[in-house]
C-alpha cells in the first residue's frame, strides 16, 4: 500500500509558466492585428477617394509668344487674307486644243510674253485662203483698170458708147471694194490665228496652271471638259490685305491709319502698313465691312492668300516694324511672387511644377520675360493663392 504514500502534488500542471500563452490573450493579439489591418485599408480608402472626389485645382493655359512693342497702341484687331490687286485669270479668245504650255506654277512672265498656243491649223487655212482671195482681186484690180482707161480713151474719140463706159467704170469700183474686203478678210483670219496664242497681260508670277496640253480651251468654258482659263498670274509688287472689321468697332479705322501686319505663316515676323481704303458696303451676312490694307515694305515671303492679322494702331503711332523687336511675353496674371522670387507655373504629371522667371516691360496685360522660358512654352495663366509647386491640378475643359 505504499502508493498511497506517494505525493500527487508533482503531477500538476504550472500554469504561470512563461512559454505558455493563455487562449484570452492570444485572442486578443489577433483581434489588435485584424483591426490594424482595417484601420490600414481604410486610410488607403479615403486617401484613394479624396484624390478621386478632389481632382485639383482647375486652370487655364497660355502660350509664351512673341509681342510686338507697339500692340500697346493697338485700338483694333482683325483678320484677313494676302490678296494681290492685280490678279488675272489668262484665257484665250478661241476655242481649240491646247498643243504648247511655256510656263509652270512659280515662273515669272513679262508683258506679252507668249504663255502658250493652241491648235491652229484651221486658223491658218482660212488665213492662206484671205490671202489668195486678196491676190484674185488684186489681179482683177490691174484688168479692171487697163480696161477703163481703154474706154475713157474710146469714148472721149466718141468711137463707143458712154453706156459701155459706165460698165467699165463700175466694174473697176467694184474690183476696188473687192481688194478692200479681201484686206479686211485677211485682217480677221490674222486675229484668228492671234487669238490662238496666249500672252501675259503683265508682268508677274504665274500662280497656277488651270489646263494641261492636250484639253480643250474655251473662252466661256461651256462643256464639262474644257478649261476657260490656261493659267493664273499676279503681279506680285501689288500685294495688299483685305480685313474683315466688324459693324460695330468700324469707327475705329481711318484712312491712311498705320497698321502692323502679321502672317499666320510668320508670326515672329511683323510688317508695317496703312489702310488706303475702306469699301463702301457691309457683308450683311457676316456684319463685317471689308478695309483694304497696303504694305509699307514686305519680302518674298508673303505670297498670296495667305492668312494675317492686323493691328489698327492709333493714329498717330509709327508703325516702323524693320525697327521694333518682338519681345516674349506672357499674361501679367501668369506670374506670381513666390518666397520673393517671381516664378510661372507649368504642368507636368497633372501637377504644378514652379519655373523661376526674369520679369521685363509690362504691356497691356502682359508682361516681357526675359529669362526663364522659351517661345511656345505652356504656362498656368493665373497663378493666384491655390497655385503652388506640388499642388495638382488639371486643365479647363478636359
Amino acid at each position: 500500500m505504499a502508493t498511497r504514500d506517494t505525493d500527487l502534488s508533482s503531477l500538476r500542471i504550472d500554469r504561470s509558466s512563461r512559454g505558455v500563452t493563455s487562449p484570452r490573450r492570444s485572442g486578443w493579439i489577433r483581434k489588435i492585428i485584424i483591426w490594424t489591418i482595417v484601420f490600414a485599408a481604410l486610410v488607403t480608402i479615403v486617401l484613394l477617394l479624396r484624390n478621386w472626389l478632389n481632382p485639383g485645382v482647375e486652370v487655364q493655359l497660355a502660350t509664351a509668344s512673341l509681342t510686338s512693342p507697339s500692340q500697346a497702341n493697338a485700338v483694333l484687331t482683325a483678320s484677313g487674307y494676302v490678296v494681290a490687286r492685280r490678279k488675272a485669270a489668262v484665257a484665250s479668245k478661241g476655242t481649240g486644243t491646247l498643243v504648247y504650255l511655256a510656263v509652270e506654277e512659280g515662273d515669272r512672265v513679262k508683258k506679252g510674253q507668249m504663255i502658250a498656243r493652241l491648235d491652229d491649223s484651221d486658223v491658218m487655212a482660212s488665213l492662206q485662203r484671205a490671202r489668195e482671195n486678196l491676190r484674185v482681186a488684186e489681179a482683177d484690180l490691174y484688168e479692171a483698170k487697163k480696161n477703163l482707161e481703154r474706154m475713157r480713151t474710146l469714148v472721149k474719140q466718141e468711137m463707143i458708147a458712154q453706156a459701155e463706159y459706165d460698165i467699165a467704170e463700175a466694174r473697176y469700183k467694184r474690183v476696188i471694194s473687192t481688194i478692200d474686203a479681201a484686206k479686211f478678210g485677211v485682217r480677221e483670219a490674222e486675229v484668228a490665228v492671234a487669238n490662238t496664242r496666249i500672252v501675259a497681260p503683265f508682268d508677274g508670277t504665274v500662280l497656277k496652271k488651270n489646263a494641261d496640253v492636250g484639253e480643250i480651251v474655251a473662252p466661256l468654258a461651256g462643256a464639262a471638259s474644257s478649261k476657260a482659263a490656261v493659267v493664273t498670274i499676279a503681279d506680285m509688287s501689288s500685294l495688299e490685305v483685305d480685313a474683315d472689321v466688324s459693324e460695330a468697332n468700324i469707327t475705329r479705322v481711318t484712312s491712311q491709319q498705320n497698321c502692323e501686319i502679321t502672317l499666320d505663316a510668320y508670326p515672329q515676323q511683323r510688317y508695317p502698313g496703312y489702310v488706303t481704303n475702306i469699301v463702301p458696303t457691309a457683308d450683311r451676312a457676316k456684319a463685317t465691312v471689308m478695309v483694304k490694307i497696303k504694305f509699307k515694305q514686305y519680302d518674298q515671303r508673303v505670297l498670296p492668300e495667305m492668312g494675317a492679322k492686323i493691328t489698327f494702331l492709333t493714329p498717330g503711332t509709327s508703325a516702323d516694324a524693320a525697327n521694333v523687336k518682338p519681345m516674349l511675353t506672357v499674361p501679367a496674371t501668369a506670374v506670381a511672387t513666390r518666397d520673393g522670387r517671381q516664378v510661372v507655373f507649368q504642368i507636368k504629371d497633372e501637377r504644378a511644377v514652379e519655373v523661376p522667371v526674369t520679369t521685363g516691360r509690362k504691356l497691356a496685360g502682359l508682361v516681357e520675360i526675359t529669362g526663364g522660358l522659351k517661345e511656345g512654352d505652356k504656362v498656368i495663366s493665373k497663378a493666384d493663392d491655390p497655385i503652388k509647386a506640388g499642388a495638382k491640378v488639371f486643365i479647363k475643359g478636359k
